[in-house]
């Protein structure tokens, strides 16, 4: 071959590898812009969402779930910022869907029955505590869990077996010394539920709530000193004598619910905020779940 035509044979290959280069550098740029757009988040960038408000927080985990709708703890972050944000049901369904993948996951049946509590599906959230303890019996929260559905079904003798298998495994955990001593007062044991909320009532996160309890306990047994003693470091002097005289004429002539609904209950002092791993989403007895709404006329509460 002459020289002139291996120079025209050699541009002309050239000119080929080219085109080619040029025509598939956009796909290779297009694979890589999918291939980052698909890369799960790195730990520093899931920290931050985290530390984020509520609505961009969800937000965020809807797009890790869409990159991996069978990672675990996508799935739980995001069925927790759903609940935040108030959107239950579409927690419910990303926690059911968890679970086909995950069906030994012991968070995933906590949350989802945490959840259906708090929408007042308390028979199936019962249910989801029993797997729960079937799935992670060494775990206090899965019997204390199951304990609250048994209290709000009425079955409050199997409530308390729940509570004393989870203080079995942690004695001093304070929800459920307190959900325990609550389950005590609606089947009359006053002097039971006096010793488990001093317990509660000695940790120091039990806050205002249980000592409120407690006072009222105390004051439902006709221990008015020891009520005003117990009331008296987190209400004022005047509050304590008010409840203490409104007690006083409630337990006279029998201690039940319908007397404590038929008068007015006593005034109630702050609350205290709730534990993060509060089990109950709803209470044993009518209580207000946010601060700022009127009083209720039961007046002892279950710790949340």
């Amino acid at each position: 071959m002459s020289s002139a035509k291996t120079s025209l044979a050699l541009l002309a290959f050239a000119l080929a590898a080219s085109t080619t280069s040029c025509a598939s550098a956009p796909k290779d740029e297009a694979a890589l812009a999918m291939q980052a757009a698909n890369r799960p988040a790195s730990p520093e960038e899931r920290a931050a969402a985290n530390r984020a408000d509520p609505l961009t927080r969800a937000n965020f985990w809807a797009k890790e779930n869409l990159k991996d709708g069978e990672d675990l703890t996508v799935s739980l972050e995001f069925a927790r910022a759903l609940r935040e944000i108030g959107s239950h049901e579409r927690a419910l369904d990303v926690l059911s869907r968890a679970l086909i993948v995950h069906p030994e996951s012991a968070d995933a049946l906590m949350l989802l029955g945490r959840i259906q509590m708090a929408l007042g599906d308390v028979p199936t959230a019962g249910r989801v505590f029993h797997r729960a303890t079937e799935v992670a019996p060494e775990r206090a929260e899965t019997w204390a869990a199951l304990g609250t559905t048994f209290d709000r079904e009425g079955q409050h003798k199997l409530a308390q077996t729940a509570y004393q298998r989870a203080l079995e495994l942690e004695p001093l955990r304070t929800t459920t010394l307190t959900n325990y001593g609550l389950s005590l007062v609606l089947t009359g044991d006053l002097p039971g539920a006096e010793a488990k909320l001093r317990q509660a009532a000695a940790n120091a996160d039990a806050g205002a709530r249980v000592t409120e309890n407690l006072a009222l306990v105390l004051g439902l047994q006709g221990k008015f000193e020891d009520m005003k003693s117990v009331s008296g470091a987190a209400a004022p002097e005047e509050v304590v004598d008010q409840n203490v005289a409104l007690l006083q004429g409630l337990i006279q002539p029998a201690r039940s619910w319908d007397a404590l609904a038929e008068k007015p209950a006593p005034v109630r002092v702050a609350e205290a905020a709730t534990t993060a791993d509060a089990p109950i989403a709803a209470p044993v007895t009518r209580v207000e779940d946010t601060a700022g709404t009127e009083a209720p006329k039961r007046v002892l509460r279950p710790r949340n």
